[in-house]
């Protein structure tokens, strides 16, 4: 009887310490090790590419040429401001090559006649006017600064007249040349003396208004 009751005694003793044991020792938390996934390099095979959004496509319908600029076209019979303005060259330069052709011709002081020395200048200047048949021109008479305005434009007048009568004697039809008269206004040379003056008393050429 005794020795059942030791050995309930020291199981007793022994449940206890376990429970004891049990309770008052804590539990180690589970430690959970997380290793990050290694990334692929770039480019590196078999590492997926980027997606790249694809263009939104548009049917047929949605999809449109874009229409060429008009471009302005002049009206029927209107002539381009360009042409207008190479006109306008052409005829000032065919104004200048016919001004520069027909030779100026020299007269003495206070004289009309025409000398000697312009005869040959005015019968080359019938030859271009038999080469150039609807050409017209306008001899303009000059003097040299002395005397008074309204002397030197009559004078002017006759060395204009003087150098048509000969080229109408030679056979160039009156109504190719006009005349007019500047007197002193319009000198050639400046200056005042004989040197300028010579160049000043002329019979000059220019092509005539149309």
């Amino acid at each position: 009887m005794k020795w059942v009751q030791r050995t309930w005694v020291g199981s007793t003793i022994t449940l206890v310490l376990v429970t004891l044991f049990l309770t008052g020792c804590p539990k180690r938390p589970e430690v959970v090790e997380t290793v990050p996934k290694p990334m692929a390099p770039q480019g590196e095979v078999g590492a997926p590419a980027p997606k790249v959004a694809a263009p939104e496509e548009k049917s047929p319908t949605e999809v449109t040429a874009p229409s060429p600029e008009a471009k302005s076209t002049p009206e029927a019979g209107a002539v381009p401001e360009a042409k207008i303005a190479e006109a306008e060259v052409g005829r000032e330069a065919a104004a200048a090559v016919q001004a520069i052709e027909m030779k100026d011709i020299y007269f003495d002081f206070d004289q009309s006649a025409i000398r000697e020395d312009s005869r040959k200048l005015l019968n080359e200047n019938v030859e271009w006017f038999r080469k150039h048949s609807a050409a017209k021109v306008t001899i303009e008479g000059h003097c040299d600064e002395r005397g008074s305005s309204e002397y030197n434009l009559a004078l002017g007048e006759r060395r204009a007249r003087a150098t048509r009568d000969y080229l109408v004697a030679a056979g160039i039809a009156a109504n190719r040349i006009g005349t007019i008269s500047f007197g002193k206004e319009r000198p050639f040379a400046s200056g005042h003396d004989e040197s300028a003056w010579k160049w000043n008393r002329r019979a000059h050429f220019v092509p005539a208004a149309k």
